[in-house]
C-alpha cells in the first residue's frame, strides 16, 4: 500500500529532533460528555494520560489473575512466537496478541467501560492494533527504556497519524518501587524523531530490549525539565489510558513484588495502517494487527 506524505519522519537518516504535534489529542468535543468523563478527557488532553482508580472490582481482577496463572503454566504457549522472554533469563516478559489467544482477555479488551473512554478520545469506532500481557517478575523484571509508541508504530508498522490510545490495566498492585509505568506529562504535544536506520526484523530484538526508536538524552532532559515525571501507582484493577505519543518507560523490578498488567492498543478505523514509513517489511500480525474490523463493546 502506497503511503501519503510522511508527516512524522524519523530514523531513515533524518537525525534526532523535536517538533510540534500536528494532530488533535481528543477528537470529540469534550463539553458534549458527562461532567465526570469531560473532566477526565480534559486532563488527558493536557497531560497525555489519565488514571481511573479501581475501574475493575477485586473479584474481576481475581478472575483475570487465575487465568494468568493458567497461561504462565502452558508449556505450548511459552514456545509460541507471541511469547517474549526477558533478555537475560527464561522468564516471560510479554505475551502478545492475547485477545486472539484467550477468550477472557478478548472479552476484557472489548469491555464497555474501556471503550467508552477510548472512543471519546479517538472520535470513532476502533480496532485493536496490539494487545499483550506484560510481566515484571520479582527480582528479575527488566526495564523498558523511554519511548513514544507512535514513533515505532509509524516507522515500523505504517500508522499514519496520532489517533490511537493505549490502555494498561493493573493486574497486581503498582507501587513506586516495583517497576511501575512512568510517563512524562505533556510530552505527547511534541514528536521526537530518532536517529538510526531500522534493521529488518528488528522486532525480534526490540521486544526484549529496544535499541532503535529511542529518544536522545538531550531531548529527554528537555521534556522532563518542562513537565517532570509521573508514575502509575494504584491497586490492582486501576487503569491508565495514555496517548500513543506520550513518552513513557519503566524501571526494572528488584523487589520481591511482581507486577503484571493487561495492555491494549486501540486505533481509529479512520487511521488504519499503510506501509511502514521506515521502508521495512511490516511487523507480524501478532504485533501490529491489520485486521481493521471495528470491535463492539461487551458488558
Amino acid at each position: 500500500m502506497r503511503n501519503a506524505e510522511d508527516l512524522y519522519p524519523s530514523r531513515m537518516g533524518h537525525g534526532a529532533g523535536i517538533r510540534k504535534r500536528l494532530d488533535p489529542v481528543v477528537y470529540t468535543d469534550i463539553q458534549d460528555h458527562a461532567e465526570d468523563l469531560a473532566g477526565k478527557l480534559k486532563f488527558f488532553e493536557e497531560n497525555g494520560y489519565v488514571i481511573f482508580d479501581q475501574l475493575f472490582a477485586y473479584e474481576e481482577v481475581d478472575l483475570f489473575n487465575q487465568e494468568l496463572k493458567i497461561l504462565l503454566g502452558d508449556d505450548a504457549l511459552r514456545n509460541r512466537a507471541e511469547t517474549i522472554r526477558e533478555p537475560a533469563s527464561d522468564e516471560i516478559r510479554s505475551i502478545f496478541s492475547i485477545h486472539t489467544i484467550n477468550t477472557l482477555f478478548d472479552s476484557l479488551s472489548r469491555d464497555a467501560r474501556i471503550l467508552k473512554v477510548v472512543e471519546a478520545i479517538v472520535g470513532s469506532c476502533v480496532y485493536i492494533h496490539q494487545s499483550r500481557l506484560n510481566f515484571k517478575p520479582g527480582f528479575e523484571g527488566k526495564e523498558f527504556y523511554w519511548h513514544s509508541d507512535f514513533e515505532t508504530w509509524h516507522v515500523e508498522d505504517g500508522m499514519p497519524r496520532m489517533r490511537a490510545v493505549s490502555c494498561s490495566i493493573a493486574l497486581s498492585d503498582n507501587y513506586v518501587f516495583n517497576g511501575s509505568l512512568m510517563v512524562i506529562p505533556g510530552s505527547h504535544h511534541y514528536y521526537v524523531a530518532c536517529e538510526g536506520t531500522t534493521p529488518e526484523q528488528h522486532y525480534k530484538q526490540s521486544l526484549r530490549k529496544q535499541e532503535y526508536g529511542i529518544p536522545d538524552r538531550h531531548t529527554l532532559e528537555q521534556l522532563v525539565r518542562r513537565n517532570g515525571i509521573e508514575l502509575f501507582v494504584g491497586n490492582a484493577g486501576s487503569v491508565i489510558f495514555f496517548d500513543c505519543n506520550t513518552m513513557h518507560g519503566s524501571n526494572g523490578n528488584i523487589t520481591p513484588l511482581p507486577r503484571s498488567n493487561a495492555f491494549f492498543v486501540y486505533n481509529s478505523i479512520e487511521n488504519t495502517l499503510a506501509s511502514p514509513f521506515g521502508g521495512i517489511a511490516p511487523r507480524p500480525e501478532y504485533i501490529a494487527s491489520r485486521n481493521f474490523e471495528p470491535i463492539a463493546p461487551r458488558t
